[in-house]
């Protein structure tokens, strides 16, 4: 059989020659096509066969109203601002997930006791601080005890009394606790400080170091660069991707936070892209106000994208039960406290929340949140009934007095009454009454006729005063000058001290100057008027709120309260914690209450903390300390540009961070 060769390179060189106009056409058209087949082939075979991932570099910026104070966890843990950076540069030995969810960080594993009250600690290894120095137990116990000493003046403090320390070795050591406690574990979410940094700052210097604000931590983010004004207002802080990080390196290279002293400033920067995130807190949680101020764009790195994060906290009023400034303590009487829950339209209360922000609040009735921990429902809760909150006032013996007010008679008696025959001679405490009377009634017009006598002795001057008392108040009877039976009569209607009308039902709400919580009082004071009840708003600013809550130096306190992953309502509602440091912030006292905080604190059974909660939570409704209102989510904004922001819970606001070594900006292709 006879093969033709196929043409060689030359031959070909020449084919071009050979082909006539409409074969040259064709044959191009066919390499073209061949060609772009070629590359689409190549191209979806490359597009099948990889994924796009993200890429390490960019950086992120986030827009912040006010000024960092402490980046260090002895002190910070007070402040969102400090709290954020603090969560950046510092690890603990456990952290939050993106789920809201305690896990493991500087530590490698743990270990319960039986009976709670041992945790024992190891570390993971190869751990750096971002100075290069190992991290060891020496560090966690430096912490500890920092914290724990009186002198350093650590607002954590109370979280660590009565629990000791003990090291086992450099990578090893246990927590003894006096009782079990089972949230402890939060407790461990403590940023841990280096030793080597801290030990030669004595406890008055610490607060002054440098170190506040150029810190040195061992989390994913290292503090790079820090501007100023000429004032000593911080401008920015620049953090950088630590390379010493123990965990995966973050993909975004550089976090900057640009500060502002006030909203106008914060917009603008905003809407001239200077910054790529916020939280909408500076905006007073008005998502609608948001959109209509801070101008989108149209690219995804002019566009911002919200969102929305639910939080373990709510807000609710809190009914000081425990003493109140008016000394009048309406809150003691249960049928007060019910009145005020039943005459609330919580419904309604949220949909004028909502006009402002969006869909982002929800309706709570239970302190323990059961949709956020997963725990039942309570069996009953307060409907809104007016008829029902009026006559359980009138139960309280405050009746309305047709003019949209209550009030409590005054039904006590005078507290002297005259009884005796009193004449010429007569001494003591009524004679003392007797003259007492007679100088001050009629416009002093007997005081005179007295002569001075006012020691208890009947004389001649008070014998001609009630002649005279006689002749005015009784001329159809022959004045004698002695206090008998009409006399008397006359004398107790006269004599008597004025007294109260009654008590007006009547307190005040003590609430934040947040445009909000400002809004929700006036809400509430327009439902509680309608029942009868006079209400006065005090709005006091956040710098004034320690020392409110410090001296209960209110009637009712429109407030929040957060809880934590673990949730221990210790604080919150046991008795012993009604006065300060305490946060019983209703005065509660309950002796059952009591014992199932105690015993849900201190099992090491979730189910049976669960079982507890939800006892508790039944309790608290029946007995009405607080009014629980609603719960919103933090909301942040943040460039579309910026992907891998996941997660629908966080704990407190500052954990928006807890993922961030999953955002990034830029991506690649990689093979499957």
């Amino acid at each position: 059989m006879n093969f033709k060769k196929f043409p060689s390179f030359s031959q070909w060189k020449h084919l071009f020659k050979i082909l006539k106009k409409k074969e040259k056409i064709a044959f191009s058209i066919l390499v073209i096509l061949a060609l772009g087949s070629f590359i689409f082939l190549s191209f979806n075979f490359y597009i099948n066969n990889t994924e796009i991932t993200p890429a390490f570099g960019s950086s992120y910026t986030e827009g912040v109203i006010g000024q960092p104070r402490f980046i260090n966890p002895i002190y910070g843990e007070t402040n969102d601002i400090d709290r954020t950076l603090i969560d950046l540069i510092y690890s603990g030995l456990m952290a939050y997930d993106k789920n809201g969810q305690i896990i493991k960080d500087l530590a490698e594993d743990y270990k319960i006791s039986e009976d709670g009250k041992i945790y024992e600690f190891t570390l993971k290894n190869n751990v750096f601080w971002q100075d290069g120095k190992p991290l060891t137990t020496d560090d966690i116990i430096f912490t500890i005890k920092t914290i724990q000493n009186s002198d350093y003046k650590s607002p954590l403090r109370a979280n660590w009394l009565d629990i000791d320390i003990e090291k086992i070795s450099n990578k090893s050591f246990r927590f003894i606790l006096r009782s079990s406690y089972n949230s402890f574990l939060e407790n461990c979410a403590v940023k841990i400080i280096p030793q080597h940094v801290w030990k030669d700052i004595l406890p008055e210097s610490f607060a002054l170091s440098s170190y506040n604000l150029q810190p040195i931590g061992s989390g994913p983010y290292v503090f790079s660069e820090l501007e100023q004004t000429n004032t000593g207002f911080i401008k920015s802080i620049g953090l950088e991707a630590s390379r010493k990080y123990y965990n995966r390196l973050p993909y975004i290279s550089n976090i900057y936070f640009k500060f502002f002293d006030n909203k106008e400033d914060f917009i603008n920067a905003a809407n001239q892209k200077n910054i790529e995130g916020f939280s909408l807190a500076y905006l007073d949680n008005n998502e609608v106000g948001a959109y209509k101020e801070i101008n989108q764009g149209w690219s995804s790195g002019e566009k911002f994208k919200s969102y929305s994060l639910s939080l373990p906290r709510y807000f609710a009023v809190f009914f000081n039960s425990a003493a109140t400034p008016q000394k009048t303590n309406i809150f003691s009487d249960e049928n007060i406290r019910k009145a005020l829950n039943y005459s609330v339209n919580k419904e309604e209360l949220i949909k004028k929340i909502k006009s402002l922000n969006v869909d982002n609040v929800s309706i709570i009735d239970s302190p323990i949140l059961p949709d956020f921990f997963g725990y039942d429902n309570p069996s009953a809760v307060y409907e809104f009934d007016t008829e029902k909150a009026a006559s359980l006032l009138d139960k309280a013996g405050f009746k309305n007095n047709g003019s949209l007010q209550r009030i409590k008679p005054n039904d006590k008696k005078p507290a002297f009454q005259f009884k005796k025959y009193l004449a010429i001679n007569s001494k003591g405490q009524d004679i003392i009454e007797l003259q007492s009377c007679l100088a001050r009634i009629s416009n002093n017009e007997f005081k005179d006729l007295l002569l001075g006598e006012t020691n208890g002795a009947y004389g001649k001057g008070t014998e001609k005063a009630v002649i005279e008392f006689q002749k005015k108040y009784l001329p159809k009877e022959e004045p004698t000058g002695e206090a008998g039976k009409l006399t008397r009569q006359k004398l107790n209607e006269l004599c008597a001290l004025p007294q109260d009308e009654g008590q007006l039902l009547k307190f005040t709400i003590t609430t934040i100057n947040q445009p909000q919580l400002i809004e929700v009082a006036e809400v509430l004071k327009d439902y509680w008027q309608k029942v009868g009840i006079s209400i006065e708003i005090k709005i006091a600013e956040i710098s004034e709120l320690k020392s409110i809550i410090k001296e209960r130096n209110y009637n009712a306190l429109l407030y929040g309260q957060a809880l934590g992953s673990l949730p221990d309502l210790y604080p919150f509602w046991h008795s012993s914690q009604i006065n300060d440091p305490g946060l019983n912030l209703a005065g509660f006292q309950n002796k059952d209450a009591d014992q199932l905080i105690k015993e849900a604190r201190e099992t090491v059974d979730n189910k049976t903390k669960k079982e507890k909660y939800e006892k508790l939570q039944n309790i608290l409704i029946g007995k009405a300390p607080a009014l629980f209102l609603y719960n919103n989510n933090f909301i942040y904004w943040v460039s579309e540009k910026i992907k891998g922001i996941d997660g629908k819970k966080i704990i407190d606001p500052a954990k928006r961070f807890s993922n961030i070594q999953d955002w990034y900006i830029k991506t690649k292709r990689v093979w499957k």
